[in-house]
């Protein structure tokens, strides 16, 4: 086909025929992607700027279906301790020996935008707040799972001690390593998502993400950000060190 914005109609056109309500909220809640469209038509498309746009105006359509779908009551499965995974994954863009190493007594959590208080936290104030643990799976949009034991303090009992603005849009996330990745207040908000601190009982490892790492069992891996530094409330859209890229915002598992 030389015109490649009909591909990306007809791809529409054949999913919308082929698929049931249940397997379209399904595809919706997984999102569009380039491979899908390639897959479906057999035709190389990733080298039009024009589908490119096409295919960043259907993830954003994709971010906003998923989040009128999103049950912020809904909770994602928790497993037995004997099923955690002694040997969870470590993940990042970079290899495990180039992980932050930070100074837990110098550590100071900075706090930014929409919110009423924004002194800086330490790791010790951290501790002291009321502290619940989760047995959740992980989920990497490179296709592995597993099992683990997180401890922390609830988001949202975070943001509401800080005053934070919880009309706001989103809650973006600046970390030591270079990363970045931003939530919806939803999400922020949902009672699983945690401030984690703790790996299986012990102070959070290094590999894992210390001294403090967002744990949202509701999200793909990568919206789930590590050696967290800056914590910004925010109207104006963060983006994130991936999805800049071309991942899907909304990320939901």
């Amino acid at each position: 086909m030389s015109d490649k914005n009909e591909i990306i109609k007809e791809a529409t056109q054949l999913i919308n025929k082929q698929l049931t309500q249940e397997g379209r909220r399904r595809f919706l809640k997984q999102g569009l992607t380039l491979g899908g469209i390639a897959m479906l038509t057999g035709c190389d498309i990733s080298d039009s700027a024009t589908v490119e746009s096409s295919l960043g105006k259907i993830s954003r359509f994709n971010d906003r279906i998923q989040a009128w779908l999103f049950n912020g009551s809904q909770l994602a499965p928790v497993y037995p301790e004997s099923m955690i995974d002694a040997n969870f994954p470590f993940n990042a863009f970079y290899g495990e020996d180039e992980a932050p190493d930070i100074n837990g007594d110098s550590y100071r959590l900075e706090l930014a935008g929409l919110i009423t208080d924004k002194r800086p936290w330490t790791l010790a104030q951290l501790h002291q707040m009321a502290q619940v643990s989760q047995v959740t799976r992980h989920i990497c949009v490179e296709g592995w799972s597993a099992i683990g034991k997180w401890g922390g303090v609830p988001f949202a009992l975070f943001l509401k001690g800080i005053g934070a603005d919880l009309r706001a849009k989103y809650v973006s996330f600046k970390c030591a390593d270079d990363y970045y990745t931003s939530i919806d207040m939803a999400t922020a908000l949902h009672p699983q998502t945690l401030i984690a601190l703790t790996w299986d009982g012990k102070v959070l490892p290094r590999k894992y993400g210390y001294p403090m790492k967002l744990r949202i069992p509701t999200k793909l891996g990568y919206k789930n950000p590590k050696h967290i530094q800056v914590i910004e409330v925010t109207n104006r859209y963060p983006g994130g060190y991936w999805e800049d890229q071309g991942y899907n915002w909304f990320g939901g598992s």
